[in-house]
């Protein structure tokens, strides 16, 4: 329910006592699925009014509206990590117009429409919960997943090998991360998580060689051979190596920027300041 909104009990899906209807946070009332349907259609009534008489809306086309595209998606990644669940709600409001976008410009050339993307993910999901929708048992979300490879492999139209389908533009760090959780769900993996310290080791000491060696390409190679064991290792200990480093990025920039306003308040510039006197801001940051 929205501000003094009401709706008729009939309306409701939910059994049970109204104490017992879902609800959101703030006590605000969760939408029926009738409600839910109303509003993507008239997100697709207002996409269709747009695209005929906006001028702008009606010059896109896919490929004007890709890189707008991935900007959306990391601010809907930004909010995500940041667990703030209205910004969520705002971008995830973001990116489904883009793909309701998408589907008005395919239906202008009679490629694809709304309800193809909706029965093409729809039968996707069937297909590969064959634990839900056919005879195939999991216990738990590990047999699960290995299944996955397995279903993926025999989908039409699917990847023909593990490694397929794993976009050429991801980040190279969720890249490393998705390799190596695809090749674990068919068993290349190592048989104790703690083994995966040796091989971390192992490429350090090969890229403080080449360091020693002063050579650039070789000492290139030895730095992505080290991140991607890294990586490898962040998978064992279910840490997702992005999200780690995207924390870490955050905490440097609020402390860098304590340092730069402290400065500022001492009418100092940082070009000016020793490396003492902003080790010692840091660690105040670091307290603050």
């Amino acid at each position: 329910m929205r501000g003094n909104q009401k709706h008729p009990k009939k309306s409701r899906t939910f059994s049970g006592t109204p104490h017992s209807l879902p609800r959101f946070k703030d006590n605000i009332m969760a939408h029926t699925r009738e409600e839910q349907l109303k509003a993507f259609d008239r997100l697709l009534t207002v996409m269709d009014e747009l695209r005929e008489k906006c001028p702008w809306d009606r010059k896109q086309t896919f490929e004007s509206l890709r890189q707008n595209t991935i900007e959306e998606t990391y601010e809907l990644a930004t909010a995500l990590l940041q667990n703030d669940t209205n910004e969520i709600a705002k971008e995830l409001g973001d990116v489904l117009l883009h793909v309701v976008f998408y589907a008005k410009i395919g239906s202008e050339t009679g490629a694809f429409d709304m309800a193809d993307v909706c029965n093409k993910i729809t039968d996707k999901l069937i297909f590969r919960h064959p634990h839900i929708y056919g005879e195939y048992k999991a216990n738990n979300a590990q047999e699960v997943s290995e299944m996955w490879e397995q279903v993926k492999l025999k989908e039409k139209g699917g990847n023909k090998t593990v490694l397929a389908g794993i976009p050429e533009s991801l980040p190279a760090l969720v890249k490393a991360y998705r390799i190596q959780d695809k090749v674990a769900n068919v068993g290349f993996d190592w048989e104790k998580r703690e083994d995966v310290w040796a091989k971390v080791k192992e490429e350090i000491a090969e890229f403080e060689v080449e360091v020693d060696h002063m050579d650039e390409a070789k000492a290139t190679e030895e730095m992505g051979d080290l991140i991607f064991a890294l990586v490898n290792a962040a998978r064992l200990y279910n840490i997702r190596p992005d999200n780690a480093l995207e924390k870490t990025n955050a905490k440097f920039i609020k402390r860098f920027n304590y340092i730069e306003q402290k400065a500022k308040e001492k009418g100092q510039s940082l070009n000016d300041m020793t490396l003492d006197e902003m080790e010692a801001l840091w660690q105040e940051a670091k307290k603050a």
